[in-house]
């Protein structure tokens, strides 16, 4: 039994070799005779799994440990008999705190009081769900755009991406990629929906880069007609757009679903399919031993004098410094794959005790509703690093 893995996908190493011969390799280094005697592929993005890789080999499944699966010609494998899945979710609470991170980045260099902005949620899936869920701790005015859902759940609590533009403060895109049918996203933010939005507005993506087209976002910054831009992902990736990139108020190297926690959870669900398929007793495998970040996971948060926006801000950049992935993609955008190959330990909110002092019910309310372990009425004589 043979087994093609990706070599950038942690805790994986050692656990299908008492099984199968096991090949790692940099994903776009997986080519079709690699894998032309294997039984199993577990992949990142960057492995193209399409006829040209695929066929007359005895691959019988493919996992790729990412929630997105634009990369796997589904349509082809299912005709031909081999097994794929994705990740769904897998990175949600990630991206999660990557956006709540970007809103409290922009707040304290905009001046922006976000309890009285709305934010736009495109896409509410896994991650689109949970981004809402983040806004609303921050007390914004969420509004929720999904024509899919919205045929399938019916109208009430979304509205069309029309309205959405036109009354979000900040639109945020969370979709797959696809170029057909009714709900296709290949270039859903072109020139002309661009043209609609108002010079006041924000707009993230985090989703796919071809999701905006970057030449026309690059036209409006350029023009002033967006009040700001961020984007982790990119048109033409492992190669951004630099002089689109001197325009943004964030850049990042598609790291926004690269918390440990999230790797640990697309390797498992990875393992666990291929398991399933080839008949191997990992079906119920998870990883250990998850690393710990560079600061410590407990910390103290002193609330006095500031309010409920500064509190939650203090605590989502202290479990998450985003400026410190701008400054690496700024300085080396000829090392964006390796930016991402070896990304350093990001833990997300849910592994972070925070002791709050002096702060009020709503604070650790609204804390616990970002992730965080709480815990109050504690004295400063601990342990914990204070912020």
């Amino acid at each position: 039994m043979k087994i093609v893995c990706d070599n950038k996908i942690p805790f994986i190493r050692g656990v299908f070799e008492p099984y199968a011969d096991v090949v790692y390799l940099p994903g776009k280094e997986t080519t079709a005779e690699v894998v032309r005697d294997a039984d199993a592929i577990v992949t990142r993005t960057r492995t193209k799994c399409d006829a040209a890789l695929l066929a007359g080999s005895s691959v019988k499944v493919i996992a790729t440990a990412t929630i997105g699966f634009d990369h796997i010609d589904t349509a082809w494998c299912e005709a031909n008999g081999i097994l794929w899945r994705n990740a769904p979710g897998c990175n949600s609470w990630s991206v999660k705190q990557y956006i709540g991170a970007v809103l409290a980045t922009l707040a304290r260099r905009r001046g922006l009081r976000l309890s009285g902005m709305t934010l736009g949620v495109v896409g509410v899936g896994n991650v689109g769900s949970k981004v809402a869920k983040t806004a609303e701790a921050l007390g914004m005015k969420v509004l929720l755009c999904d024509p899919p859902r919205a045929r399938r759940e019916g109208p009430e609590g979304f509205v069309s991406l029309d309205e959405l533009v036109a009354a979000s403060d900040i639109v945020t895109l969370h979709v797959p990629l696809s170029r057909e049918g009714e709900d296709a996203t290949w270039h859903l933010f072109d020139a002309e929906r661009l043209a609609t939005m108002r010079p006041g507005q924000i707009l993230f993506n985090s989703s796919r880069g071809p999701v905006v087209d970057n030449a026309a976002l690059k036209a409006a910054l350029q023009a002033k007609a967006l009040r700001a831009a961020v984007l982790d992902v990119w048109e033409g990736e492992p190669e951004p757009d630099r002089e689109l990139m001197s325009l943004l108020d964030i850049a990042t190297p598609h790291i926004a679903g690269y918390s440990a926690d999230g790797k640990a959870n697309g390797t498992m669900s990875s393992v666990r399919t291929v398991a399933s398929v080839l008949g191997l007793p990992l079906t119920d495998w998870r990883p250990e031993g998850i690393p710990a970040p560079a600061q410590p996971l407990e910390f103290t948060l002193d609330a006095a004098g500031k309010d409920l926006q500064e509190v939650l801000s203090e605590a989502l950049l202290y479990s998450y410094d985003i400026l410190a992935d701008d400054r690496a993609l700024r300085a080396h955008p000829e090392c964006f794959e390796k930016l991402r190959g070896d990304y350093p330990v990001r833990r997300e909110p849910t592994a972070f005790t925070l002791r709050l002092l002096g702060g009020s019910p709503e604070m650790a309310a609204r804390l616990s509703d970002l992730g965080f372990q709480v815990i109050t009425n504690q004295s400063h004589n601990n342990n914990a690093s204070k912020i």
